[in-house]
């Protein structure tokens, strides 16, 4: 009876995310109704004897309010923090002063597809700074896409390139890697710097040749002879502040990685404290080049904001997912799913490779990276210790694979921006992204069979 409310209720979630319902709503409701079946079949208590409110039925709800007091106070904070100083950023405009400073050299570039190699190549450096796939590929539409045109670049190998420009979430200011680290009991740093950067460096050396090949025989295949004038309405955007503030996005960095365990610092910084430091050194910045103090106070509530929106977007949906994926577990829908999978006589490699697939599929039809991941990562360590291997063996390759599964969905808020500026279709940009990513992913499997 558990697996076939298990079925009915996993199939209502895909339909309902497909169709576009708020998957906050949709996940919350599913992990609730997965939660009551449980506690009906009496499978699995709800919550720990120490957790638990005193009844069993009320745990079901009591379940919500334990995940996100612990959600809020932990990984929350870290998620909100980032967003509001990435809100903060964008209201400043520092981001296009680092976007000025890094594609300055781009202009002098002749050949179309060396500069579409140099533009991907310099939309992975920007990933760093500017984690937000939609964020960051709307300002190189503003930024980088006049460029590519009048150097005599086709509309859709540009539009291949941006809609690449965050193919892998990579990171400590990516709220899936941050998740990802928080599973596996690691520092943001030290899951960036020693798990997803070597895997990060190889695949995008890779895809910057890739992209150079696929984008010309998609060219030569549909007949693009040369200049697109129909993109001349694009205007490249001057308003932007000085050239200094292209720091700024970087200095979060530069204290996360610095101050962390992968320098033997003395000194530790979370995310928050140097996000929070790094938003009040970029105030003094808005104040020396305002001389408005009222202004640059006022300014603040950007960051606020920008955590509130965060909130209401992402973590959210972590809980929402979180209360889903209790729900799975409880009803035994993963204890089923584990053995039925190491009962298929796959070695681990193989098992890790079809979750690794199962969730890209699920990123695709989703069109969304976040949902797809937070829906499913909270099941990793009870999956990792059923096969035995770290959580970071199974996550890692699962967050990866997931951003793959996102930049080839044409429904990706991302690609139907980009598809709706340019005035295409967004199956059109997928088309120039599908390439690239199914390199990606041989890669990312070449990997895991390494491991």
């Amino acid at each position: 009876m558990g697996i076939i409310i298990t079925i009915l209720v996993v199939a209502w979630v895909i339909y309902m995310i497909i169709k576009k319902h708020y998957p906050q709503a949709v996940l919350l409701i599913a992990g609730i109704f997965l939660l009551l079946a449980a506690y009906f079949i009496g499978s699995n208590p709800i919550l720990s004897a120490k957790e638990s409110s005193g009844s069993a039925l009320l745990d079901i709800f009591h379940t919500i309010k334990v995940l996100l007091s612990s959600r809020v106070a932990g990984l929350g904070l870290t998620i909100m923090s980032i967003a509001g100083f990435a809100k903060y950023m964008e209201y400043i405009g520092a981001s296009k002063s680092l976007f000025a400073v890094v594609a300055s050299p781009l202009r002098h570039i002749k050949s179309p597809y060396i500069l579409l190699v140099l533009s991907f190549y310099m939309s992975q450096f920007l990933v760093l700074f500017i984690p937000s796939h939609a964020g960051l590929a709307l300002l190189l539409m503003v930024t980088l896409y006049p460029i590519l045109i009048r150097t005599g670049v086709s509309k859709l190998s540009a539009l291949g390139v941006i809609g690449c420009a965050q193919y892998m979430d990579v990171g400590p200011g990516s709220g899936n890697a941050i998740l990802a680290a928080n599973i596996c009991k690691v520092d943001p740093a030290v899951y960036f710097v020693e798990y997803q950067l070597p895997i990060f460096v190889t695949t995008t050396l890779i895809l910057g040749v890739v992209h150079y090949y696929a984008q010309k025989w998609w060219d030569k295949k549909e007949g693009f002879v040369g200049y697109d004038n129909s993109a001349d309405f694009v205007k490249e955007d001057e308003s932007r502040p000085p050239l200094i503030y292209a720091v700024l996005p970087i200095i979060p960095m530069i204290f996360i990685l610095g101050f962390s365990p992968i320098f033997k610092s003395k000194i530790q910084m979370d995310v928050v404290t140097a996000m929070f430091l790094s938003t009040f050194i970029s105030m003094i910045f808005e104040y020396a080049r305002t001389k408005d103090f009222r202004t640059t106070l006022q300014s603040l509530k950007y960051l606020y904001e920008g955590m509130g929106n965060s909130f209401a977007t992402v973590v959210s949906l972590i809980v929402a997912g979180e209360v889903f994926a209790a729900g799975l577990m409880k009803i035994g829908a993963v204890d089923l799913v584990t053995a039925s999978a190491q009962n298929l006589g796959l070695g681990v490699h193989a098992l890790i490779i079809l979750f690794c697939i199962v969730i890209a599929c699920c990123a695709f039809l989703m069109g969304s990276g976040n949902a797809a991941f937070f829906s499913f990562a909270a099941l990793a360590p009870k999956i990792a210790a059923a096969l035995k291997i770290d959580v970071v063996t199974l996550l890692l390759p699962m967050q990866i694979m997931t951003s793959f599964g996102r930049v080839v969905s044409p429904i990706t808020a991302a690609i139907v921006a980009i598809a709706g500026v340019a005035g295409v279709s967004p199956v059109q940009v997928v088309k120039r992204t599908a390439i690239p990513m199914a390199v990606a992913v041989l890669i990312n499997v070449a990997f895991i069979v390494m491991k």
